[in-house]
């Protein structure tokens, strides 16, 4: 896959000349603070630290100034000045999945040079295509995001063939940074104010759930465990909008609280972007950031720890919102768990009033000699609703509302889960165990 865009001359902007540099604040304190909130080991100031056993993991904690709003904020597209005269090549027929040809391998290249991800520039109309060219409409025709139609008419490539480039909102920012639209439900990231991925995403619903979740070892509410516990969670699946830093990031699959996730990077305690086979057009994840699987096997060469990632809600500006939290889990009290030998209910004890201290506090040790929780047979599993998301936390179980998890947090189970997205043009289907 090809994860650079050309370096296209950059054009003339006079607003990103003097825009002031926009600094996030650092996620130090709240890395702290996650770990006593969810009883993670607070005490010793481990934060989010992973414990030494897990592998691949990179982490960062960084301080950086207060934040301030720009008082001019560029646009999505920026023409080239004194571009050369650009010969068109007419598009004769609308393109969709399974075409192929070289009007299809032309519109790949195209895409590529903006920043999009077509995926291999091979003139097969196949979904990843599909998913660049959604991303396409949602950012830069304006199309609502649950309305893009994958396809690629003869007007669409006329205007795509045009000399323009797609720049940052926040130029000006770290050096490479990332931007996350959920009203678009678009991501971008940058190099020097250059795209290098433009993808098609899909963040949390704003939906309250009760699951039953496992957890791995290592995990928040399973650090000093040896096999995997399950018990019951609930959460709200929100994505804050706000400024944040990629503080960690972690290789291949890893468990939390509602499954797996393929090459997670975090910036938001256990939100995080990571790879789904499940990114449909409608937000549908527990909080965090699907991207498409294939896209985030590059993912982590092309951001870094330190990098800043702004989350605009559709709402308030990301400075304005700061650097919210998500809404922390609570243990389920209602769950009650069937194993192959017997029927229990959930370990916990305790009543969930305070569920920032009684979840990682009142787990008990996950190897039971009756009904170990590696035994389980229920996977997680989701719904999906389209109501505003919650603010703030109540403490919670496993760090953060969200689907991102090695920091805790209802993991967005990517990868054991989920139909995958593969190409349909409603994109309807947000359902399985993605999170």
């Amino acid at each position: 896959m090809n994860q650079s865009a050309s370096r296209t001359p950059r054009p003339t902007n006079k607003v990103a000349q003097w825009l002031p540099a926009v600094a996030a604040a650092g996620l130090l304190g709240t890395v702290v603070l996650a770990g006593i909130a969810l009883g993670g080991g607070g005490d010793d100031g481990e934060g989010v630290v992973v414990p030494a056993s897990a592998e691949g993991v990179s982490q960062v904690a960084s301080s950086l100034p207060p934040l301030t709003v720009p008082e001019s904020i560029p646009d999505v597209t920026a023409e080239i000045e004194d571009a050369p005269e650009v010969e068109k090549v007419p598009l004769t027929r609308t393109l969709s999945k399974g075409l192929a040809g070289e009007d299809v391998q032309r519109v790949q290249q195209r895409l590529t040079d903006l920043g999009f991800v077509p995926g291999p520039i091979d003139g097969i109309y196949g979904d990843q295509t599909i998913k660049s060219v959604w991303a396409y409409e949602k950012l830069v025709l304006g199309v609502p995001s649950n309305a893009p139609t994958g396809k690629v008419t003869p007007e669409m490539w006329d205007r795509m063939q045009d000399p323009f480039v797609i720049q940052p909102r926040r130029p000006n920012a770290t050096p490479d940074h990332t931007e996350v639209y959920l009203p678009e439900q678009v991501l971008a990231v940058f190099h020097d104010d250059v795209p290098v991925m433009i993808t098609h995403m899909s963040s949390g619903t704003g939906e309250e759930w009760c699951e039953e979740v496992t957890i791995s070892p290592g995990e928040y509410g399973n650090r000093d465990g040896e096999e995997p516990i399950v018990r019951g969670e609930c959460g709200v699946s929100n994505t804050p909008g706000g400024v944040y830093t990629f503080y960690r990031q972690v290789e291949g699959i890893r468990d939390s609280a509602l499954g797996s996730m393929w090459n997670p990077v975090y910036f938001n305690y256990g939100i995080a972007i990571h790879g789904a086979l499940n990114v449909p057009l409608q937000p549908a994840s527990h909080g965090c950031i699907r991207i498409p699987l294939n896209i985030s096997e590059s993912l982590q060469d092309i951001v870094g720890m330190g990098d800043q990632v702004y989350v605009w809600d559709g709402v308030r500006e990301p400075e304005e919102n700061g650097s919210p939290p998500p809404t922390f889990n609570w243990l389920d009290p209602n769950y009650e768990t069937t194993t192959t030998t017997s029927t229990t209910t959930v370990p916990e004890t305790t009543t969930t009033e305070a569920p920032a201290t009684t979840v990682a506090d009142t787990t008990p040790a996950p190897t039971t000699t009756q009904a170990p929780a590696s035994t389980t047979t229920l996977p997680p599993t989701t719904t999906t609703t389209t109501t505003e998301p919650a603010g703030g936390g109540d403490g919670g179980a496993d760090g953060g509302g969200s689907d991102g998890g090695v920091d805790g947090g209802a993991t967005d189970s990517s990868v054991d889960g989920g139909a995958t997205d593969g190409g349909t043009a409603d994109g309807a289907d947000s359902s399985g165990t993605d999170g």
